[in-house]
């Protein structure tokens, strides 16, 4: 190690307190260099379990006065390889600030730390008689920290939108260890740039978060949740369609395609009519039961037509959870079917989705890979699986991962609707945006960060 390095670990050991700083313990240090992605492991020189913000901006500031790289952790959860130390450094985890602060039902706000896990905050807030849309399927383990690096999504994004709506304000420490206060508690505010939207979904690249003001709405009083079965994917997605069209908002529309099915097939207990090749679950809510049931038939009355069988609503609480289940549980049941799988997360305009299901499928198949697809289909979000069965098969995996990006931007679309770039999609950023948007976010990067020390080696391919 450099100088500077043991110079910059000597002193975080003699500013923080004791307990935060882990070094030399490579058992230690291994956990913090994996997450989801599938990418490798790649263990920081230390690692910092943060506290407060002051524990924040000790790092921030000696890491930028001695030059070294900082990354930010929280629940290691993410799919695309943000949070991994590809250039060693520090890992700084945000894991133990996991405090509520505040929950307002006059304002309609919480404040929050960002290691808190977004289930507990989501019932926190219930318990007031107050809801908070966001919902990715990791809500059970990810941090709102990291869904506010990520601009998380999730099935209620159709209705509700995704994280960058509901966060209002933000505490944040800048990589030169400066404090920056954005936003603010009122829910209106078009003073200045944005700086707050800004922050959303940057990818820990511009600045560290320590605190959160999110948005809260009133909770709605009744749900309902139903499951069709349709041919074929294009059959559900003309559904989709006519749904939207007589405008209803449902608060969810899962598509799920035909390998998706078959692995449900394998556990679920309830049996999907013959000749079944697409799945939609379809959700509404509000606050008079009786318009909610209304509108849950008339979406079942606007999909018969090119359904499969009969619509299947959920009686009561217990059958909504076995619905949903079907769908949370989705990635695991493709494990039955091949051991290794690799999601990618791209979205397309709703018109596309039939092409977009069919292109990856044939994609997977000229590569000897099945692909299973499903996702927000009110969105046009949509989760291809590459699914293979040895690492051998991993050259082909990636090739058949680019392919689909690829197909995605040539339909309109993203390389990503809700995971972020990271490490894993960095190379197809240009694909996307051109190379003059990707300058401009370069020089912006260096604004916040002139010395290139946060997060390095995210979002923008080698320069």
């Amino acid at each position: 190690m450099s100088g500077a390095w043991e110079v910059a670990l000597a002193e975080l050991q003699a500013r923080l307190p004791a307990g935060r700083l882990l070094a030399g313990d490579g058992d230690a240090l291994e956990p913090y260099g994996l997450d989801e992605s599938d990418l490798g492991c790649f263990p920081p020189g230390a690692v910092v379990r943060a506290e407060n913000e002051e524990d924040v901006r000790i790092v921030l500031e000696v890491a930028s006065r001695h030059r070294v790289p900082v990354v930010p952790v929280g629940a290691r959860s993410g799919k695309s390889g943000g949070s991994l130390a590809i250039q060693g450094g520090i890992a700084l985890s945000t894991e133990r600030m996991n405090r509520i602060l505040e929950v307002s039902g006059e304002d309609l706000v919480a404040r929050v730390e960002p290691g808190v896990i977004l289930a507990t905050l989501q019932a926190e807030v219930e318990k007031h008689g107050l809801f908070y849309p966001p919902d990715p399927n990791s809500l059970e383990t990810c941090t709102i920290g990291g869904n506010v690096a990520e601009n998380a999504g999730g099935p209620r994004a159709l209705k509700y939108g995704v994280t960058r709506e509901y966060v209002l304000g933000l505490r944040a420490v800048l990589p030169t260890g400066e404090v920056i206060r954005t936003g603010h508690r009122s829910i209106k505010g078009v003073a200045g740039y944005d700086l707050t939207a800004l922050l959303v979904g940057s990818e820990g690249t511009l600045a560290i978060v320590t605190e959160v003001m999110v948005k809260l709405l009133p909770r709605p009083r009744h749900v309902a949740t139903a499951l069709v079965a349709f041919a074929d994917v294009d059959a559900a997605a003309r559904a989709v369609s006519r749904v939207l069209a007589q405008g209803v908002i449902p608060r969810c529309l899962e598509l799920m395609d035909d390998v998706s099915l078959a692995a449900i097939a394998r556990t679920s207990p309830g049996r999907f009519p013959a000749g079944a090749g697409a799945l939609l679950l379809v959700e509404t809510d509000g606050n008079d039961e009786e318009q909610v049931f209304d509108e849950i038939v008339r979406v079942a009355d606007l999909v018969a037509a090119d359904a499969r069988g009969e619509v299947l609503v959920a009686r009561d609480e217990a059958q909504r959870r076995e619905i949903w289940e079907v769908r949370r549980y989705l990635s695991v049941n493709l494990k039955a079917i091949h051991p290794l799988k690799l999601s990618e997360d791209v979205a397309v305009p709703r018109s596309k989705i039939p092409e977009m299901v069919a292109r990856a499928k044939a994609i997977g198949a000229g590569l000897g890979l099945a692909v299973a697809t499903y996702g927000h289909a009110g969105d046009g979000n949509l989760h291809c699986n590459v699914l293979f069965d040895t690492a051998a098969e991993r050259p082909r995996v990636d090739q058949a991962v680019a392919a689909i990006l690829r197909a995605a931007v040539e339909l309109g679309g993203t390389i990503t609707g809700e995971h972020g770039v990271g490490l894993a999609k960095r190379d197809f950023l240009e694909l996307e945006q051109g190379k003059e948007l990707v300058a401009l976010q370069r020089r912006l990067k260096a604004v916040f960060d002139p010395l290139g020390i946060l997060n390095p080696g995210k979002i923008f391919p080698p320069a």
